[in-house]
Protein backbone atom coordinates (compact mmCIF):
# COMPACT_ATOMS: atom_id res chain seq x y z
CA UNK A 1 0.00 0.00 0.00
CA UNK A 2 2.72 2.35 1.23
CA UNK A 3 4.76 1.69 -2.15
CA UNK A 4 1.23 2.33 -4.41
CA UNK A 5 0.78 5.68 -2.88
CA UNK A 6 4.40 6.64 -3.15
CA UNK A 7 4.49 6.01 -6.59
CA UNK A 8 1.43 7.73 -7.41
CA UNK A 9 2.90 11.26 -5.32
CA UNK A 10 5.61 11.01 -7.27
CA UNK A 11 4.36 10.95 -10.75
CA UNK A 12 6.84 12.11 -13.65
CA UNK A 13 5.37 16.11 -13.63
CA UNK A 14 5.24 15.24 -17.45
CA UNK A 15 1.60 13.81 -16.36
CA UNK A 16 0.30 16.32 -14.30
CA UNK A 17 1.19 19.25 -17.00
CA UNK A 18 -0.39 17.59 -19.86
CA UNK A 19 -3.49 16.70 -17.79
CA UNK A 20 -3.77 20.57 -16.62
CA UNK A 21 -3.03 21.27 -20.33
CA UNK A 22 -5.67 19.06 -21.70
CA UNK A 23 -8.24 20.70 -18.82
CA UNK A 24 -6.71 24.24 -19.82
CA UNK A 25 -7.60 23.27 -24.04
CA UNK A 26 -10.85 22.04 -22.82
CA UNK A 27 -11.85 25.10 -20.80
CA UNK A 28 -10.78 27.65 -23.89
CA UNK A 29 -12.86 25.94 -26.14
CA UNK A 30 -16.09 25.64 -24.30
CA UNK A 31 -15.53 29.60 -23.18
CA UNK A 32 -14.84 29.84 -27.21
CA UNK A 33 -18.36 28.11 -28.00
CA UNK A 34 -19.97 30.02 -25.44
CA UNK A 35 -18.70 33.37 -26.66
CA UNK A 36 -19.36 31.91 -30.04
CA UNK A 37 -23.40 31.54 -29.35
CA UNK A 38 -23.31 34.99 -27.34
CA UNK A 39 -22.17 37.13 -30.30
CA UNK A 40 -24.42 35.35 -33.26
CA UNK A 41 -27.77 35.48 -31.03
CA UNK A 42 -27.73 39.22 -30.32
CA UNK A 43 -26.85 39.85 -34.08
CA UNK A 44 -29.76 37.44 -35.35
CA UNK A 45 -32.50 40.17 -33.38
CA UNK A 46 -30.55 43.56 -34.51
CA UNK A 47 -30.78 41.88 -37.89
CA UNK A 48 -34.84 41.46 -37.27
CA UNK A 49 -34.80 44.84 -35.47
CA UNK A 50 -33.32 46.44 -38.76
CA UNK A 51 -35.26 44.97 -40.96
CA UNK A 52 -38.55 46.02 -39.11
CA UNK A 53 -37.37 49.56 -38.83
CA UNK A 54 -36.63 49.74 -42.72
CA UNK A 55 -39.90 48.49 -43.15
CA UNK A 56 -41.53 50.81 -40.82
CA UNK A 57 -39.95 54.00 -42.36
CA UNK A 58 -41.37 52.72 -45.56
CA UNK A 59 -45.01 52.85 -43.86
CA UNK A 60 -44.26 56.36 -42.43
CA UNK A 61 -43.04 57.41 -45.40
CA UNK A 62 -45.69 55.87 -47.58
CA UNK A 63 -48.41 57.66 -44.93
CA UNK A 64 -47.28 61.15 -45.49
CA UNK A 65 -47.30 60.68 -49.48
CA UNK A 66 -50.66 59.21 -49.68
CA UNK A 67 -52.72 60.27 -46.71
CA UNK A 68 -55.30 58.28 -45.43
CA UNK A 69 -58.97 59.75 -44.96
CA UNK A 70 -60.03 59.26 -41.31
CA UNK A 71 -56.65 58.68 -39.34
CA UNK A 72 -53.27 59.90 -39.31
CA UNK A 73 -50.26 59.17 -38.08
CA UNK A 74 -46.89 59.69 -37.07
CA UNK A 75 -43.75 59.08 -34.47
CA UNK A 76 -44.37 59.75 -30.99
CA UNK A 77 -40.28 60.37 -31.08
CA UNK A 78 -38.55 60.86 -34.29
CA UNK A 79 -35.87 59.23 -32.58
CA UNK A 80 -37.80 55.94 -32.26
CA UNK A 81 -39.31 54.42 -35.13
CA UNK A 82 -40.97 51.19 -33.16
CA UNK A 83 -43.58 54.00 -31.40
CA UNK A 84 -46.66 55.77 -33.52
CA UNK A 85 -48.91 58.12 -32.84
CA UNK A 86 -52.02 57.91 -34.39
CA UNK A 87 -54.93 60.00 -34.41
CA UNK A 88 -58.32 58.37 -35.63
CA UNK A 89 -61.67 60.68 -36.62
CA UNK A 90 -64.54 58.83 -35.32
CA UNK A 91 -66.84 57.13 -38.46
CA UNK A 92 -69.00 58.86 -40.11
CA UNK A 93 -72.76 57.69 -39.22
CA UNK A 94 -71.96 55.81 -36.07
CA UNK A 95 -71.81 56.68 -32.85
CA UNK A 96 -68.08 58.24 -32.61
CA UNK A 97 -68.90 60.34 -35.74
CA UNK A 98 -67.08 63.29 -35.08
CA UNK A 99 -64.92 62.42 -32.13
CA UNK A 100 -60.96 63.09 -32.70
CA UNK A 101 -59.14 60.03 -30.64
CA UNK A 102 -55.34 59.88 -30.15
CA UNK A 103 -54.21 56.28 -29.77
CA UNK A 104 -49.81 54.72 -29.20
CA UNK A 105 -48.88 52.12 -31.59
CA UNK A 106 -46.20 50.48 -30.14
CA UNK A 107 -43.82 47.47 -32.20
CA UNK A 108 -42.38 44.70 -31.83
CA UNK A 109 -38.31 44.45 -32.84
CA UNK A 110 -39.28 41.41 -34.89
CA UNK A 111 -42.37 43.17 -37.04
CA UNK A 112 -43.62 42.27 -38.73
CA UNK A 113 -43.65 38.66 -38.19
CA UNK A 114 -45.45 39.74 -34.26
CA UNK A 115 -48.38 42.42 -34.35
CA UNK A 116 -48.04 45.95 -32.42
CA UNK A 117 -49.92 47.28 -29.73
CA UNK A 118 -52.60 49.63 -29.82
CA UNK A 119 -53.44 51.48 -27.35
CA UNK A 120 -55.86 54.61 -27.03
CA UNK A 121 -54.24 57.13 -24.81
CA UNK A 122 -57.93 59.54 -25.34
CA UNK A 123 -60.69 58.37 -23.09
CA UNK A 124 -62.81 55.51 -25.69
CA UNK A 125 -65.70 53.38 -24.42
CA UNK A 126 -66.49 50.17 -26.51
CA UNK A 127 -66.36 46.69 -25.74
CA UNK A 128 -63.49 45.62 -27.62
CA UNK A 129 -60.98 48.30 -26.31
CA UNK A 130 -59.95 47.40 -22.58
CA UNK A 131 -60.71 49.82 -19.51
CA UNK A 132 -56.12 50.95 -19.82
CA UNK A 133 -57.48 51.72 -23.43
CA UNK A 134 -55.80 48.70 -24.93
CA UNK A 135 -57.80 47.56 -28.49
CA UNK A 136 -58.31 44.32 -28.74
CA UNK A 137 -59.48 43.16 -32.29
CA UNK A 138 -58.26 39.60 -34.25
CA UNK A 139 -55.27 41.13 -36.54
CA UNK A 140 -53.85 42.21 -33.33
CA UNK A 141 -53.51 38.49 -32.01
CA UNK A 142 -50.43 36.70 -32.55
CA UNK A 143 -50.43 33.98 -35.52
CA UNK A 144 -52.17 30.62 -35.23
CA UNK A 145 -54.70 29.46 -33.58
CA UNK A 146 -57.11 30.76 -31.26
CA UNK A 147 -56.45 28.72 -27.84
CA UNK A 148 -60.44 29.87 -27.23
CA UNK A 149 -61.67 28.78 -30.35
CA UNK A 150 -63.31 32.46 -31.18
CA UNK A 151 -61.12 33.07 -34.15
CA UNK A 152 -59.78 31.74 -37.04
CA UNK A 153 -56.03 31.55 -38.14
CA UNK A 154 -57.07 33.94 -40.95
CA UNK A 155 -58.53 36.44 -38.70
CA UNK A 156 -55.52 36.62 -37.02
CA UNK A 157 -51.98 38.56 -37.35
CA UNK A 158 -50.55 37.47 -40.51
CA UNK A 159 -47.26 39.78 -41.97
CA UNK A 160 -49.35 41.73 -44.84
CA UNK A 161 -51.18 43.30 -42.78
CA UNK A 162 -49.21 46.91 -42.50
CA UNK A 163 -50.27 50.21 -40.33
CA UNK A 164 -53.17 51.27 -42.97
CA UNK A 165 -54.75 47.96 -42.97
CA UNK A 166 -54.36 48.02 -38.74
CA UNK A 167 -55.96 51.29 -38.04
CA UNK A 168 -58.71 50.92 -40.56
CA UNK A 169 -59.40 47.39 -38.84
CA UNK A 170 -59.96 49.89 -35.93
CA UNK A 171 -61.99 52.33 -37.52
CA UNK A 172 -64.64 49.12 -38.36
CA UNK A 173 -64.43 48.22 -34.98
CA UNK A 174 -65.87 51.81 -33.69
CA UNK A 175 -68.50 51.13 -36.62
CA UNK A 176 -69.31 47.90 -35.53
CA UNK A 177 -68.61 46.49 -31.91
CA UNK A 178 -68.09 42.65 -31.13
CA UNK A 179 -70.17 41.88 -27.62
CA UNK A 180 -69.19 37.92 -28.17
CA UNK A 181 -65.80 38.15 -26.85
CA UNK A 182 -65.32 41.74 -24.88
CA UNK A 183 -62.39 43.42 -23.68
CA UNK A 184 -64.68 45.54 -21.67
CA UNK A 185 -67.37 43.37 -20.29
CA UNK A 186 -69.03 46.22 -18.44
CA UNK A 187 -69.43 48.42 -22.43
CA UNK A 188 -70.52 45.30 -23.66
CA UNK A 189 -73.08 44.41 -21.29
CA UNK A 190 -74.53 47.98 -21.67
CA UNK A 191 -74.00 47.93 -25.39
CA UNK A 192 -76.74 44.71 -25.18
CA UNK A 193 -78.76 45.68 -22.43
CA UNK A 194 -78.84 49.44 -21.99
CA UNK A 195 -78.40 50.56 -25.98
CA UNK A 196 -79.39 54.50 -24.88
CA UNK A 197 -77.29 54.44 -21.60
CA UNK A 198 -74.45 53.06 -23.97
CA UNK A 199 -75.05 56.03 -26.37
CA UNK A 200 -75.19 59.08 -24.13
CA UNK A 201 -71.84 57.76 -22.56
CA UNK A 202 -69.75 57.68 -26.38
CA UNK A 203 -72.11 60.92 -27.08
CA UNK A 204 -69.92 62.83 -24.16
CA UNK A 205 -66.53 60.99 -24.96
CA UNK A 206 -67.02 62.14 -28.76
CA UNK A 207 -67.59 66.27 -27.60
CA UNK A 208 -64.61 66.23 -25.12
CA UNK A 209 -62.35 64.95 -27.49
CA UNK A 210 -63.37 67.72 -29.73
CA UNK A 211 -63.23 70.43 -26.75
CA UNK A 212 -59.26 69.09 -26.59
CA UNK A 213 -58.35 69.85 -29.95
Amino acid sequence: MFLLFARTAFDPPSKTLSSQSSLSLSLSLSLSRSSSISILYPSSLMAAATQASLLLHKQLKDLCKNPVDGFSAGLVDDSNIFEWSVTIIGPPDTLYDGGYFNAIMSFPSNYPNSPPTVRFVSEMWHPNVYPDGRVCISILHAPGEDPNGYELASERWSPVHTVESIVLSIISMLSSPNDESPANIEAAKEWRERRDEFKKKVSRIVRRSQEML
